[in-house]
């Protein structure tokens, strides 16, 4: 079993045990973390739905993300991030929402916003959680986009046994 597997199958069983819902909200992953958390069996008991909002527009459409947000900080920054986790809990009958944007690359970054930023973003009714991740070691974006999934998975398994 990988590493990304023992991962979702975690977080599965935490939801399943604490009776728990999620939704994802994917940009630079485009819907890894939902197809991890869904080859589990049992996920379809605490996997509510899954967002890849790949473009801005689907940003905008589908989790409500502001407009000035995305032309004040960009798609890849706290903001959007923040906005996105809020909005996939707020479209969705989720308890816990997982929001990531990032650079992959390998084209795209910039020295502001380098290949391997990532947003990650963690919402529940009572708070919201950004982190900032940097990959930029890892400079293939199969590599950025899975060490993304696994830290997401990650931060979804402590939350849940918070």
């Amino acid at each position: 079993m990988t590493n990304t597997q023992d991962l979702a199958e975690k977080v599965i069983k935490s939801s399943a045990a604490k009776g728990l819902m999620i939704a994802t909200a994917e940009s630079c992953t485009g819907g890894l973390i939902a197809a991890s958390l869904t080859g589990i069996s049992g996920s379809s008991a605490v996997v509510d739905r899954g967002f890849v909002t790949y473009s801005n527009d689907a940003k905008l459409e589908m989790l409500g993300v502001l407009e000035v947000t995305l032309k004040t900080h960009g798609a890849v920054s706290d903001k959007t991030a923040l906005e996105m986790a809020q909005g996939a809990l707020g479209n969705s009958d989720a308890d816990i929402a997982v929001a990531v944007t990032g650079i992959a690359g390998p084209g795209g970054g910039t020295p502001e916003k380098p290949v391997g930023l990532v947003y990650l973003a963690i919402a529940t009714d009572k708070h919201v959680n950004v982190h900032k991740l940097m990959f930029g070691e890892l400079k293939n974006r199969d590599e950025i986009r899975q060490a993304t999934v696994e830290r997401a998975l990650t931060e979804l398994v402590s939350i849940l046994n918070e």
